[in-house]
């Protein structure tokens, strides 16, 4: 059985601003979702490389499968170091910042472990949960943090990096469902 929204939950939807979608009621987002989880978006399988992987190959591996983000890693304990985000690499390279034949150490953006608590992002979170989690500035804790336009999809235990996923794919989401 399909689950439509009522005329006054589509209009504030269609006024609401898509920065000010974090004041949309939590039943219009389980209207947008119905349901779905991270699973849903088909997220491809994350590609990751490691900090001593020179710049070049990293964005060549990122052009060909047309990714904006990629994962950092360790090349010993294959730990989660941070993250490349290729606009802001591109960002670098034209300020002069970083140079092709640098490594990605010099580009990546670290997570900072110490600083807040690390928000699980699993194949089983919901969608619902996976927005809030691009549209707050508040970690799980309450503590401030930037917005976020990616989220690291892991196992439950945080063992193996399984994809990423972005504000990007959500609207794709939502546009293809019918």
């Amino acid at each position: 059985m399909a689950s439509y929204m009522n005329a006054g939950g589509a209009f504030v939807r269609e006024k609401l601003d898509a920065n000010t979608t974090q004041s949309i009621p939590q039943s219009l987002w389980a209207d947008k979702y119905r349901g779905a989880t991270v699973e849903d978006l088909d997220p491809p399988p994350a590609l990751s490389v490691s900090p001593s992987t020179p710049i070049s190959a990293a964005l060549l591996a990122a052009f060909e499968r047309d990714y904006t983000h990629l994962t950092v890693t360790s090349s010993a304990g294959r730990s989660l170091l941070g993250y490349l985000s290729i606009p802001r690499l591109k960002e670098l390279l034209q300020a002069g910042a970083v140079k092709e034949s640098d490594t990605v150490a010099a580009a990546m953006q670290r997570f900072n472990r110490k600083r807040g608590t690390y928000q699980v992002i699993t194949m089983e979170t919901p969608l619902e949960e996976l927005q809030r989690f691009f549209e707050s500035d508040k970690g799980p804790n309450g503590e401030q943090r930037e917005k976020k336009d990616f989220a690291v999809v892991t196992d439950a235990s945080r063992k193996f990096v399984l994809g990423v996923a972005t504000k990007a794919d959500l609207e794709e989401f939502v546009k293809r469902r019918p």
